[in-house]
């Protein structure tokens, strides 16, 4: 992880060697936004920007005929059936570095559902939040969906729960290879505070209680630019400098 003099929020454990780091999610979802929504739309860029890729350890595809499903890996001899099975070699390589009497648990890379189609892959880290952090897990934002499956969403309290980073995948696609790259972003993963989804408050209010600061504020966002000469992206630049100045 980068050396900083902010707090550290997440903290991430490698414990598949080899596996490609987290990386700080992408402006431009991995490349996958058009060049103006890129450039000027602030909302995008930023949601698309909140937390870290997590990449598959190695690259591998999975085969759903409806029923049962297979996987297999570069330099694997062929399909192998699916229930649940360990990253090459690994089992040796947990034994070696955990505790004498937790060396029998390592955990699995791939583990089948129990509903048809479910997956459940292991990024190969564990990760710890600080306190009153928690991780919401879920596919790459803004990224298109081409590749025959779809990542279910979840939120884990990593700050008390430490254990393996994975993802839960529903394949969409039967009787063709789904393939998982390491190069691509398997899933990403987004640091939330615990208030933000533990029964947060809101009011529903009429449009008669609008105050005359946000009808003001309206007029700002809906008015037509009548300025000739006003650069596109005002927004994002706005949203740019407040970031920056820390407000």
């Amino acid at each position: 992880m980068v050396e900083s003099a902010e707090p550290v929020i997440c903290q991430f454990y490698r414990l598949i060697p080899g596996a490609p780091e987290p990386r700080r999610a992408d402006r431009s979802a991995d490349g996958a936004l058009p060049v103006n929504a890129y450039r000027y739309c602030e909302a995008i860029a930023s949601a698309s920007s909140f937390g870290w890729y997590l990449y598959p350890p190695l690259s591998f595809s999975l085969w759903w005929d409806g029923t049962e499903i297979a996987w297999t890996y570069e330099g694997a001899d062929g399909w192998y059936p699916l229930r649940g099975a360990q990253y090459p070699n690994f089992r040796d390589t947990f034994e070696k570095a955990a505790p004498a009497k937790l060396g029998a648990l390592a955990p699995p890379f791939l583990v089948q559902g129990m509903l048809p189609g479910f997956v459940q892959i292991w990024s190969g880290y564990f990760a710890r939040t600080a306190p009153r952090w928690a991780l919401l897990s879920r596919g790459a934002v803004n990224v298109p969906k081409t590749q025959g499956y779809e990542n279910f969403e979840g939120i884990v309290e990593t700050d008390t729960w430490f254990g393996p980073l994975f993802t839960n995948v529903r394949l969409t696609r039967t009787d063709s290879p789904v393939e998982f790259h390491m190069r691509r972003p398997l899933f990403q993963v987004q640091p939330l505070l615990r208030q933000c989804y533990q029964e947060p408050s809101f009011r529903v209010s009429e449009v008669a209680d609008i105050d005359a600061d946000n009808w003001q504020r309206f007029a700002e966002t809906i008015k037509p630019n009548t300025h000739q000469m006003r650069a596109l992206g005002h927004y994002a630049v706005d949203t740019r400098k407040r970031l920056r100045g820390g407000s």
